[in-house]
């Protein structure tokens, strides 16, 4: 099964990293967040990305190009330019880097790779956002429920600290909880190939659009996922995953 993963946006909100580069380029532990995303599907066996791309496209790119090439220590001779790779340290990935327009909206993008779907189940994710979550349970429950697409339900981290009162005196002072109320979309679904029926255009917005339109039609399921899930909006967002990976205590690292 194919995983799609879009990178194409701008991440304005965290303009201070991408004006130089797109969001899933911007690194955690020295390696972009895409890096980590895909690991963690691969931990599942799912190693067939489609990477919808668009804002800087060409950086992506290079870092793949690299990262499969410079891998390991490197010989080159200087006369024949003939450069060899030793102790290659890649991963067992196949990668497909697909342009998919600098305007194109959500849903317009996942329009645009279907030629790397072969008209199959795929699972889609944002390149922006890691989770810990069990794609292995998300899966059972796409077929269980026979709908046209399984979202990853998660609830979102809490943003500020709790005070519980006595009276009118601060009994106690609450750390921000890992798990905020309420539910929201994290990304991290399977999509049946049905869903291009509901993309007209580049300009289709996946979540305002497509799953609202599903919703109303009953062919939108949730597999709720309680434990760690993080977005990256935000420098704050990106200083936190960079501390907890630095700490040893990434939940998102799933993989050996």
């Amino acid at each position: 099964m194919k995983v799609v993963i879009l990178a194409g946006g701008l991440g304005t909100r965290l303009a201070e990293e991408t004006e130089i580069k797109p969001k899933p380029m911007v690194e955690i532990g020295e390696r972009p967040i895409l890096w980590h995303i895909m690991k963690h599907y691969a931990a599942y066996g799912y190693n067939e990305f489609v990477i919808a791309l668009g804002y800087k496209s060409e950086i992506i790119k290079r870092f793949f190009f690299d990262y499969s090439s410079l891998g390991g220590n490197v010989s080159i001779n200087l006369c024949t330019r003939e450069v060899i790779v030793h102790d290659q340290m890649g991963e067992d990935w196949m990668v497909h880097l697909v342009d998919t327009g600098l305007e194109s909206s959500t849903g317009g993008r996942i329009a645009r790779v279907r030629d790397y779907l072969d008209d199959e189940t795929f699972m889609l994710t944002y390149g922006d956002g890691v989770s810990n979550v069990d794609l292995k349970a998300l899966l059972t429950l796409h077929k269980r429920c026979g709908r046209i697409v399984t979202l990853s339900a998660v609830r979102p981290p809490a943003r500020f600290g709790g005070l519980i009162f006595a009276g009118d005196l601060v009994e106690s002072f609450t750390e921000k909880p890992q798990i905020g109320e309420g539910w929201i979309n994290g990304g991290f679904m399977v999509m049946e190939p049905k869903i291009l029926d509901y993309i007209p255009s580049d300009s289709t917005n996946l979540e305002a659009e497509v799953l609202n339109q599903l919703a109303a039609e009953g062919q939108l399921a949730a597999y709720r996922h309680e434990d760690f899930w993080q977005c990256m909006d935000t420098l704050r967002d990106k200083k936190l995953l960079e501390y907890l990976w630095q700490d040893g205590n990434a939940p998102w690292k799933t993989w050996a």
